[in-house]
């Protein structure tokens, strides 16, 4: 039977709660105060987490982030009354995995609770694979769509992180050389579009852009990236239809000059960030290499 921790400082409220888990047919604990909590997560084993948003000395807000730092597979479902809505918001973005006003719970958090230990046990055999995994390669295309290409960063992160390839300050910088390499792939690339017209802030590179997008042959072109990773470095080519171009040009990532233009800077970061970037001769291919420290 599935164990979900109640939080709550209220003797009363927590009672409430642990009624409505048990109804809900859920084992159930309950402790006071997030340290308790905490403690409490130290020495014994806990499917998911219910806790009051407003409490003292360690809130709702905090608690959550102490479980992401420590224990980042428990989910943590927040009660929150009227006027905690700001942080409540607060708390999803920082990683809580729902919320439910307390006046709802008795008919309500069954089936909440219910939802989110089954997408935590699907995460958990997502885990499970990957800790079998010996080596995973897969491919991707997309058009012009800001969307599509934050959705591939996301979902190769996630990857990485899974796979424990790189800690949270890493991933920023992965994510990061990730968004340059696509995005030149599609505006540099692609769309044949001049990098040092981004230097001229009057908007002219922006109004091409757009242009662009509904022309031929720009518009039918398709960034292509294969990701092929193990237990000890990511592999990541990202390649463009566009004609290439000559990569001894590119800017010196020694010269601090380069630093301070629009164009080429990209380059520079993604060269900063990875342990190897390479190109292919036509200049439409470059090859990112991750390894794990």
């Amino acid at each position: 039977m599935s164990m979900v921790l109640v939080v709550d400082d209220s003797a009363v409220d927590r009672q409430i709660a642990v009624g409505c888990v048990r109804d809900a047919g859920l084992d159930s604990s309950a402790v006071a105060s997030g340290q308790e909590a905490m403690e409490y997560l130290a020495n014994n084993v806990v499917d998911v987490v219910l806790t009051d948003l407003q409490m003292p000395e360690m809130d709702g807000l905090e608690l959550v982030q102490q479980i992401r730092q420590t224990h980042s597979v428990i989910p943590v479902v927040l009660m929150t009354g009227y006027g905690s809505e700001t942080i409540a918001a607060q708390a999803l973005r920082s990683g809580a995995a729902s919320y439910l006003p307390k006046r709802d719970l008795k008919s309500e958090l069954g089936q909440t609770l219910r939802n989110i230990l089954e997408l935590a046990e699907s995460r958990k055999d997502r885990l499970r694979v990957y800790q079998l995994m010996t080596e995973t390669e897969s491919s991707f295309c997309f058009g012009f769509e800001s969307a599509e290409r934050q959705a591939l960063i996301n979902h190769l992160q996630d990857s990485l992180q899974t796979m424990n390839l790189a800690d949270e300050n890493e991933l920023v910088r992965i994510g990061t050389a990730l968004t340059e390499a696509l995005t030149n792939a599609v505006e540099h690339g692609n769309l044949e579009l001049d990098s040092e017209l981004k230097e001229s802030m009057d908007g002219s590179f922006e109004a091409l852009l757009n242009e662009r997008v509904t022309q031929s042959p720009y518009q039918d072109r398709r960034v292509h990236v294969r990701f092929k990773m193990n237990a000890c470095e990511a592999v990541i080519t990202i390649r463009d239809e566009g004609p290439g171009f000559d990569p001894s040009q590119l800017p010196d990532p020694t010269d601090p000059e380069n630093l301070l233009k629009a164009s080429g800077r990209g380059m520079i970061m993604i060269r900063t960030f990875m342990d190897e970037v390479s190109f292919n001769d036509h200049g439409n291919e470059i090859t990112m290499t991750w390894r794990k420290n």
